[in-house]
């Protein structure tokens, strides 16, 4: 149980930590008070749709502008790499196995045919990004791996999205940041329920 704060009386000076704190809560509250498109959105719409729920209406609006601008981010990140989004995909698949796998698993992971992961696994190793080996317990089984160049050009087209994530989400403190994924979670776990089992 937390103990009460010790009372000060009016003589005794400030700690160095209070003015500091009260400009934090001041910023709080500046952030709060700004406006962004989603508030001119809402405010638009409310006098044609009476029964528009405003929360839930800006939830929604921010979480899809958000979507959008993270696509856009990494679509511009892909050009920056020289990657068209189906080659980032592949060497994500890839990645996302420990750095290598059986083409059958990657058709699985990708939701593609066979020799549709052939003709992408083709253009691959012609760039260098990966090489196909003979797997050393069942030499009739190939085995795609990353290359140092596949790794590198894949880890600096995630690094681009992941330092606007962090950017973006570094308006929040730690504990809201934790609170934000919680209630995203429980979102999510409603929507997942009413649908089929899909890799996101």
């Amino acid at each position: 149980m937390a103990q009460p704060e010790e009372r000060r009386t009016p003589s005794e000076p400030r700690t160095p930590s209070e003015p500091s704190a009260a400009r934090e809560v001041s910023a709080a509250r500046e952030a709060s008070a700004a406006r962004d498109w989603t508030d001119e959105h809402v405010a638009r719409w409310q006098p044609v749709l009476p029964d528009l729920d405003p929360v839930v209406e800006g939830a929604v609006t921010r979480m899809k502008k958000l979507s959008v601008h993270l696509r856009r981010v990494r679509e511009q990140s892909l050009v920056d790499f020289d990657l068209e989004r189906h080659e980032f995909d592949t060497l994500h698949k890839i990645a996302g196995r420990g750095g290598s796998a059986a083409p059958s698993e990657l058709a699985q992971d990708l939701d593609l045919a066979p020799a549709s992961v052939s003709g992408r696994l083709d253009a691959l190793e012609k760039r260098g990004f990966v090489r196909r080996t003979q797997s050393t317990t069942d030499r009739r089984r190939v085995v795609v791996e990353l290359t140092a160049a596949g790794r590198e050009t894949w880890l600096g087209a995630m690094d681009v999205l992941g330092h606007e994530e962090y950017r973006l989400l570094g308006v929040l403190s730690p504990e809201e940041r934790v609170l934000l994924n919680a209630m995203l979670r429980r979102v999510m776990v409603e929507a997942e329920s009413r649908e089929p089992t899909r890799h996101w």
